[in-house]
This record gives C-alpha cells, structure tokens and sequence, in this order.
C-alpha cells in the first residue's frame, strides 16, 4: 500500500501558491458556516417545537438529517472538486447553502425543515472539502502551516459561537422572525462569501483527476446511514425494530465498503476513499485522535444546552453566553498554537488534552455544588480551562492529519478527514446525549449531567493517550 500511494505522490503535479490573504479570509468564512450550522440549531430547538409543534422525533430529525446528508456526502464532494474545479464546487456549494439556508428560514412547518436541512447539508458537502483541498493545493511551506492553523482555529470556535449566536439571535427575534434567524442570518454572509470568492479564490484541480468511485461511494454512504440513524433517531422514536436491523446491517456494510475500495486500490483503479492513503503515518493516528475529541465536544456542547435550559432555567442568551468565557479563550490561545509547535512539537496536544480535562472536571464540579444555579460565572473556570485545551488540539491534530497528503489528493485526503470529524460529531449527540437524556428520569437533571461529563472526561482521557503516539513534529 506504501509503495502505491508513493508512486501517486512522485506523479502528481505541484501548484503554485496563489491563495492570497483575502482568499484565505474567504475559505475560512466559508468554513466556518457548516459547523455554526450544526450547533446553532442547539438551543433553538424548545422555540422551533413550540413554534412548529414539533415532538422530540422530528426534532432529532431537524439535527440529524443535515448531521447525515453532509457526512455521506463529504468524500464524494472533495472527489468532484478534484475533477471538474475546486473553485466551481466551492462557489456552487456555498450558493446552494445560502438558497438552502434561506428554505429553512422560511419553512412553514416541520418536515419542510427537515427536508430543508438535508439539502442544506448536502451543499455543505459540496463546498466545505473545497476549502482544505484550495489551502493544500494553492500554498505551501510557512504559509499553508499558517493557513491550516487558521482553519483549524476557525473550526473550534465556529462550533462554540454556533450556540452563543443560537441564543441571542433567538432571544432577539428580529423583525419577529423568532427560531427562524438562525438560518436567515447565513443569507447575507453567503451573499458577501460569494462577492468575495470571484475575486479572490484561485481555481485549483487535480492535473491527473481521478473518476468518481460509485460503488465506493454507495456503500459509504450506506456504512454511514445505517450506523447514525439509528444512534441519532433511535432513543427520540422508542428504538423500533428498524434501528436494531441498521445497526446490525451497519459492520457488513462497513466490510463491503472497505473490500470495494481494496479491491480497486490494488488493481490500480480509483476508489473514493483510497486504503493506501492510510499507509501515511501521520493521517491515520490523528483520524484516531479526532473521533474521541469530536464525540466529546459535540455531546457536550448538546448536553449543556439542554441542561442550562431544561433544568437550570435559562432563557437562549443566558445559556448560549454561559459558553462565551470558551470561545475567548479558544481564539486567544489558538494564536500561541503555531509558536508552542514550533517549541514543542505534538506534545502540545497532549498538554492540551490534560487541561481539557481539568477543564472538565470543574465544570463537572460546579453542576454538582452549583445546580440549579448554574450560568456563565459559575462555568467561567471550567469554561476557559477547557477552551484552552481544546485549543491546543483541534488546530493541530488537522494539520497533522494533511501534512503529507499530496496536493493531487487534497480533495480525497479533506473530504476525509471532515467526514471523519462530522460522523464523530454526529455520533457525540447521539451517544453522550441519549446517555444523558436516558439518565434523567431515574437520577434527575443535575446527578445526569455530571455522570455525562465524567463519560466526556474518560474520552478526553483516551484522546490524551492517543497523542503520545502522534509523531513529533508537524509537517
């Protein structure tokens, strides 16, 4: 498998840099909009069901169907942009998430939503692989170091600020459009994103692009649709016979889907996702690193927002601000990011998941002394503790996971680490919060969310210990 994926590497063309600072600006706003987008909906979800009377299935549905239509869709966008032109896809994709978003905004009751949502995670798909596959294929040396640091700053803190945007935008009800903004807020910025990316993103695509893979890419999708929704569906709807089937179908059409691929690889063929592209050290430990941190993150961010709203009582603003001191300190630490690599190496994301975990654990300890009253000062210690930690990881376990993929297969190498990511996410809401909202009937709100982030905890344990296998130095 080495030995393919080097003589692919040999073969493939090196681009010029050309990605300019506005461009950069450009793709990361672009980036930036998918994750807001997963975790804005957190706490508008009790107005949306009030709104559209809407039970906790369809709900589940509104998160999950854009959770799964842009997880299943990821590698084959990153693919097509290879072939037909990054910039097009990357153009195409962020006019169908404004037009999408915009159907959302206006949908007029709640399977229209839902529907909604699953077209705008597809044209999340198509537009998000375009901006890591543009970073590695139109820069190179100290500035595409710089510019995947960027990304991956940008990435934490879009999931934190999409559910401290959640809050206020609902708590403001713009012009009387309540639970709605949420959604209509990405019009414009796609409007201004797309001003922006005629005149300053460069058109980049694989020299020697690789054909679509369509066995690949329906058993993908199959191997992801039967394992997320029944995890993300399954609680909401009373675990009918179906979620048992999908999760019992989900290992074999994992086998097929990896046997395809294998099969291809070896006869020289093009699979969707390529098995030797695993032979890279440095790509395959940090995918094992993200799933544990991904998972953590994302069933955290849903837990605390049902908590902070259920239990303790906030309205939106106050349970989206009760996150805010994480965000500050996300940003503000991520700028140290390149500067401590440089000193140190990828021991700094184990130092990040060590104060991760401190963060953990006084926020754990101030829901068990503090609950109900619970908001951003008791939080703050917890909150900025733990953004300091994830800061220190995020950003460098993606430039990790790119440093040796080749610029011909930047799209294929993107698409799959965000597919990656994305199911993780997924799977963090639908294990850490069934686990959560399975626990507070018999053990009330408080005694289940500290059992919840003792779960988190023991993944932030398990991602730390990951990180001592991660090389050294970074690419």
């Amino acid at each position: 498998m080495t030995e393919t994926l080097t003589s692919r590497t040999v073969r493939s063309p090196v681009e010029t840099p050309q990605l300019g600072g506005l461009g950069l600006f450009t793709v990361l706003l672009a980036a930036a909009l998918p994750l807001v987008d997963f975790f804005i909906v957190n706490v508008a979800l009790p107005t949306m069901g009030r709104d559209l009377h809407a039970g906790e299935a369809i709900l589940e549905l509104v998160v999950a169907g854009y959770g799964l239509s842009y997880a299943v869709l990821l590698v084959l966008g990153g693919r097509l942009g290879d072939l037909f032109g990054r910039r097009a896809f990357f153009l195409g994709g962020m006019a169908a998430f404004g037009l999408t978003s915009l159907a959302c905004g206006l949908a007029p009751n709640a399977w229209t939503l839902v529907a909604a949502r699953v077209a705008q995670g597809a044209a999340a798909a198509a537009m998000l692989p375009q901006v890591l596959a543009t970073i590695q294929a139109a820069t190179g040396g100290q500035r595409r170091a710089r510019a995947m640091g960027l990304y991956g700053a940008t990435a934490g803190l879009s999931m934190v600020a999409g559910q401290i945007l959640g809050g206020v935008l609902v708590a403001a009800d713009i012009a009387g459009t309540g639970w709605r903004s949420v959604f209509l807020v990405n019009v414009p910025v796609v409007l201004v994103g797309l001003v922006l990316a005629v005149r300053a993103v460069p058109e980049t695509r694989s020299r020697r692009p690789e054909p679509v893979d369509a066995p690949g890419t329906v058993l993908l999708a199959l191997s992801l649709v039967t394992l997320l929704a029944p995890l993300t569906e399954g609680r909401a709807a009373g675990w009918p016979l179906w979620t048992w089937l999908s999760l019992a179908a989900s290992p074999f059409a994992m086998w097929a889907f990896y046997a395809v691929e294998r099969r291809a690889d070896r006869q020289g063929r093009t699979p969707l996702v390529p098995p030797s592209l695993f032979a890279l050290v440095s790509l395959r430990r940090g995918l094992v690193m993200v799933v544990p941190f991904s998972i953590g993150f994302s069933g955290f961010m849903f837990v605390i927002a049902v908590a902070l709203q259920r239990g303790a009582g906030l309205g939106p603003v106050p349970a989206g601000l009760a996150l805010a001191p994480m965000a500050i300190v996300f940003f503000a630490v991520s700028l140290w990011g390149p500067r401590l690599i440089a000193r140190h190496g990828t021991r700094v994301v184990t130092a990040g998941g060590l104060i991760q975990g401190v963060g953990v654990a006084l926020i754990a300890l101030a829901a068990w002394r503090a609950w109900p009253d619970l908001g951003v000062v008791e939080l703050l210690p917890g909150a900025a503790v733990a953004g300091a930690g994830q800061s220190l990881q995020l950003p460098v376990l993606f430039r990790i996971i790119l440093s040796e993929v080749p610029p011909a297969r930047a799209g294929v190498g993107s698409g799959v680490m965000i597919t990656t990511q994305q199911s993780a996410l997924a799977l963090g809401v639908a294990t850490l919060g069934s686990l959560f909202l399975a626990l507070v009937p018999g053990m009330g709100m408080r005694d289940a969310l500290v059992v919840t982030l003792l779960a988190q905890l023991a993944g932030v344990a398990v991602t730390t210990g990951l990180s001592l296998r991660l090389p050294r130095s970074v690419g």
